[in-house]
């Protein structure tokens, strides 16, 4: 019995010795990182502890007005595209469900978009930005008629990274531009402005 105790009182011990470590690792770390760093990832980790989703911490949401029909809310996004310097580059239908339940996604539908020539500036700097492109906007679709567009939050792929890695102010001003555009153009379609 003493054996037991003495064991599992080592077990403890142990695994929290080297879950303190990782948490020191990883808050000596974070110091290390610039403010806008520090506040992109606090926000994500707010949100992932209040909703328990990673993909809703990374994502941006603009939920669509129910008087917009869906092939005008894609004409909107395909002309706001140009206004931002970004070209329309595809679309794809992923589903349609017919009698979904009102919490359930019966409709799927993404718009592609990109600038290019920002575009070969990223994957000159780091191939793994390839991951992000091209640009998408999804509208997703409820059973009860809600609607919304998602585009992926560019904040981490602007500081996210450290100064070992850091991204030229060329390539910096370009991306916060197609930031400000995958943030507009959903959001100015979604609400029919």
């Amino acid at each position: 019995m003493l054996k037991s105790v003495v064991m599992g009182v080592s077990t403890l011990l142990v695994a929290s010795l080297f879950s303190g470590c990782t948490i020191m690792k990883m808050g000596t770390t974070f110091i290390g990182f610039e403010s806008e760093t520090q506040e992109a990832y606090a926000k994500m980790m707010d949100t992932i502890g209040e909703t328990g989703d990673p993909a809703q911490a990374m994502m941006l949401e603009f939920e669509v007005k129910k008087d917009i029909d869906e092939e005008e809310l894609f004409e909107s996004m395909k002309s706001l595209a140009s206004e931002y310097n970004m070209l329309f580059v595809g679309e794809k239908n992923m589903f349609r469900i017919k009698d979904g339940k009102p919490d359930e996604v019966v409709h799927a539908r993404i718009a592609e978009f990109c600038a290019l020539n920002v575009a070969k500036k990223m994957f000159n700097h780091s191939r793994y930005y390839g991951g992000f492109m091209p640009c998408r906007v999804v509208l997703v679709e409820y059973g009860d008629g809600r609607r919304y567009l998602i585009t992926m939050d560019m904040t981490l792929a602007l500081y996210g990274g450290t100064d070992k890695k850091p991204i030229n102010p060329d390539l910096f001003e370009d991306m916060l531009n197609v930031k400000k555009a995958m943030e507009e153009i959903p959001r100015l379609a979604a609400s029919g402005e």
